[in-house]
């Protein structure tokens, strides 16, 4: 175990039991975080005008049918 995990769980040990769904929640966090960045732009929403462009797009292509079953 790398010296910088061996800290984290040292530091997770000493939580209260009360915030281990909020340290849970931020590791989870994090994780997305660091798949997002990797993610085509073709699907990574960046605001939410982005998202209803997006939606729209894929809209008006099942309305043109350019859907794939």
């Amino acid at each position: 175990m790398s010296i910088e995990k061996q800290k984290l769980y040292n530091e997770i040990e000493k939580l209260p039991e009360e915030l281990t769904n909020q340290v849970i929640n931020f590791i989870e966090y994090l994780k997305f975080s660091y798949v997002d960045t990797e993610a085509l732009d073709s699907v990574t929403i960046k605001s939410k005008k982005d998202l209803k462009e997006k939606l729209q797009r894929g809209l008006n292509d099942i309305k043109e049918n350019k859907v794939y079953s």
